[in-house]
């Protein structure tokens, strides 16, 4: 599917991450991630309220082609204070070129002349995005828009309506700055719901639920190191060992540090050695098995990362 704009920001080969997300360009990291997650809920195959195929597979590619990407430029702090310098050169370059600028809606030729620019600006994007991503047909249309609107903000308004790149992006040379939270660890991505989600099942012994959160996770993110190592552990809890292997020696080959999967490595490990060391051991009286219970968070790796809840 394409999704190529020629309208707004976009006509000078600048992505307008901010008319994707529908946010304004002075918005704030906090802004920036709650509609982050609004729009990726909207989007994502599992909660999509589209009904045809066709619909579920054209969201499926708006998140995953425009609107992680920004959400990802956003999310990392040196990408985020490179993308305001440039946001800020293009500012100055508009204000200089504004005789020239062709505006092609009359929202944009209504905010090129009000005197009350700020309210307007804030009033058009929030209008804006409340319809974005409501019809996925109309989705690119409306980034346009809203992409001529961020043009024209930035032409008036100029570069002193953006946030200042040394207050997101940390340098050698900066002073002391006003305290913000560290960036890690980074806002939950919607992998990230499905691992919490998965390890919540998991403390209450939901092993099926748990599975599908991490398939589904897996689907997003095939090569994520401590899905597939949870994945490992889960399976491990049900004391189905060959699977469990197959997940956390995918964990370690992604990330050989991997915790999770190091730490279940070593528990395989150790259980192999208790078995070879009993199957070497003289017949006598049959004694009972007890480590070889199949049944849900017990027997022989049950007690793995915390065992059933009492």
């Amino acid at each position: 599917m394409s999704f190529k704009i020629n309208r707004g920001l976009f006509q000078y080969d600048l992505i307008d991450h901010h008319a994707v997300l529908g946010i304004p360009v002075n918005a704030d990291f906090h802004q920036i991630r709650k509609r982050y997650l609004q729009v990726a809920r909207r989007l994502h195959p599992d909660s999509c309220t589209a009904t045809t195929l066709e619909e579920k597979q054209r969201a499926s590619q708006l998140l995953s082609k425009i609107v992680n990407p920004a959400y990802e430029q956003f999310s990392k702090e040196r990408n985020r204070a490179e993308y305001l310098v440039i946001l800020r050169e293009m500012s100055k370059r508009l204000a200089q070129e504004a005789s020239t600028v062709e505006l092609k809606s009359k929202l944009s030729q209504e905010l090129a002349q009000t005197s009350n620019l700020e309210h307007l600006y804030q009033k058009s994007i929030q209008q804006l995005a409340a319809k974005q991503y409501e019809n996925l047909e109309q989705v690119l249309d409306i980034i346009g828009l809203m992409s001529e609107v961020n043009l024209v903000y930035l032409m008036r308004q100029g570069a002193s309506s953006l946030p200042s790149p040394t207050s997101v992006a940390r340098t050698s040379n900066n002073l002391k700055e006003s305290p913000q939270p560290a960036p890690t660890p980074q806002p939950m991505s919607v992998v990230e719901q499905y691992y919490r989600r998965a390890q919540a099942f998991m403390e209450n012994n939901n092993f099926a639920q748990a599975r599908i959160e991490l398939q589904d996770a897996l689907k997003l993110e095939p090569n994520n190191s401590s899905c597939h190592s949870l994945m490992g552990v889960l399976y491990l809890k049900q004391n189905q060992v060959t699977m469990a292997k197959v997940h956390i020696n995918k964990a370690l080959q992604l990330n050989p540090q991997e915790p999770m999967a190091l730490k279940a490595k070593k528990f395989i490990d150790q259980a192999a050695q208790k078995t070879q060391k009993t199957s070497t051991k003289p017949t006598g009286a049959s004694q009972p098995n007890q480590g070889t219970n199949t049944s849900g968070g017990s027997g022989l790796f049950g007690g793995l990362f915390g065992g059933k809840k009492k």
